[in-house]
């Protein structure tokens, strides 16, 4: 279906599923999203009560990593759900939208490199590892892996305000970035940032694995947690590096399957978008013993604050 706005000009393809399937896609996506963000709020819950996680550099950049998860995963859900309502997008509304799930989504890639560097330090050079990794040098780290996304992003808003119209602005197109930041240039220049950031995030973590791999016999148990935590580094990453590859992995489905347009695109966005969100609590959440402990104590005080209320009362 095209949905066009005569008033300005601008025509905008649209397709449509029936109301049951959209209904369906929809309840699977927010369900989903409910799902992992609830989980992933628990963890960000588990970190902020207790000083034992503000305190350590390796959960700092954990909770980073939880956080642009639950950013890219809230976005995603709200741009989908408002495509299927009321289809188009006012464009300021539009790239206030993009432009956040922008800087999440390059976030991930550099804080999994610095994560990567802090277990490297933690295993092939302990009696230094905390005065290199302190909590203020990795909040200054984090900062700094805002700023590098936000320069990445900042030149595509640029030129679109410069050479587009304001009447452009104040259109409604579907929410797309390739439908905002319509310049060929920034769609050359953005494929050679994403190459350099993920060239250089992969050396980051080849390097540190066979550093640790080769790491002294006296920290063995230590260094096969860190090379383990490492590879799901890498898995993480591997994962991100699908975002890059989502309109050629659409384009490839639909060019074998041309009546399944639909269902390739929300296929493929749930195992890009939603499906690695999954991956972050896995990694610490799970694994980590002092994680789990603390997230075991944080679970089994609130079903018992639920089972038993009245106990959690104060006398007078």
């Amino acid at each position: 279906m095209s949905l066009s706005n005569s008033d300005r000009n601008f025509t905008t393809a649209v397709y449509r599923d029936t109301l049951n399937t959209a209904i369906i896609k929809n309840v699977i996506t927010v369900v989903l999203c409910i799902s992992i963000n609830y989980v992933n709020g628990t963890l960000v819950h588990t970190f902020t009560k207790h000083q034992v996680f503000n305190m350590n550099p390796r959960y700092i950049l954990y909770i980073h990593l939880v956080l642009n998860d639950i950013i890219l995963l809230t976005l995603f859900t709200l741009i989908q759900v408002l495509s299927y309502i009321v289809f188009t997008l006012n464009v300021s509304l539009c790239i206030v939208l993009l432009v956040i799930a922008i800087f999440a989504n390059l976030n991930n890639p550099l804080t999994l490199a610095v994560m990567a560097v802090e277990c490297y330090i933690a295993i092939c050079f302990p009696l230094r590892h905390t005065q290199i990794c302190t909590v203020r040098k990795t909040y200054a780290i984090i900062g700094l892996i805002w700023v590098i996304s936000l320069l990445s992003i900042l030149p595509d808003l640029f030129v679109a305000l410069a050479t587009e119209s304001m009447e452009f602005f104040h259109s409604r197109v579907f929410c797309l970035r390739e439908n905002i930041f319509r310049n060929p240039d920034l769609s050359q220049k953005r494929d050679i940032s994403n190459s350099t950031f993920l060239v250089l995030v992969w050396l980051t973590l080849f390097y540190t694995y066979f550093r640790i791999l080769f790491a002294a016999k006296a920290a063995a148990t230590d260094a096969k947690k860190a090379r383990n935590t490492v590879l799901l580094h890498g898995f993480q990453l591997l994962l991100c590096m699908l975002t890059y590859v989502f309109h050629i992995m659409i384009a490839g489905l639909t060019y074998l399957f041309p009546k399944g347009v639909l269902a390739i695109r929300f296929s493929i966005s749930i195992l890009i978008q939603v499906l690695p969100r999954l991956i972050s609590p896995v990694v610490y959440g799970l694994r980590d013993k002092t994680f789990r402990k603390y997230l075991k104590r944080h679970l089994f005080s609130a079903a018992s604050a639920n089972k038993h209320p009245q106990k959690t009362l104060k006398r007078p």
